[in-house]
């Protein structure tokens, strides 16, 4: 799936995930943000949210995300990408919804 379709899903949708699970900003990086993702690259995701959730619903708004696109996903949150190295790699291909 392109770049665009996902980030066009992602928005559709953006409403409901803040109502679901409090996502006060998600983005995409990674191989299909550059748009050098191979047909089984996965999509990385990273969600602001507006308080602390559980591991339970964490995983539930990656499968929901998922089952959205269609492709499998890692998500993250900033505080997840702690490293320099990570954060500066991460930031570079950041695309918000």
């Amino acid at each position: 799936m392109s770049r665009e379709k996902i980030l066009e899903i992602l928005r559709e949708h953006k409403e409901d995930l803040k109502k679901k699970y409090g996502v006060v900003r998600i983005a995409i990086f990674g191989s299909r943000a550059r748009g050098d993702y191979k047909d089984d690259s996965d999509l990385d995701v990273l969600v602001e949210l507006e308080k602390p959730i559980g591991l339970f619903e964490f995983t539930h708004l990656a499968y929901e995300i998922e089952d959205l696109v269609g492709v499998p996903v890692d998500i993250a949150t900033p505080a997840m990408i702690n490293k320099p190295i990570l954060k500066e790699s991460v930031m570079e291909d950041l695309i918000y919804v």
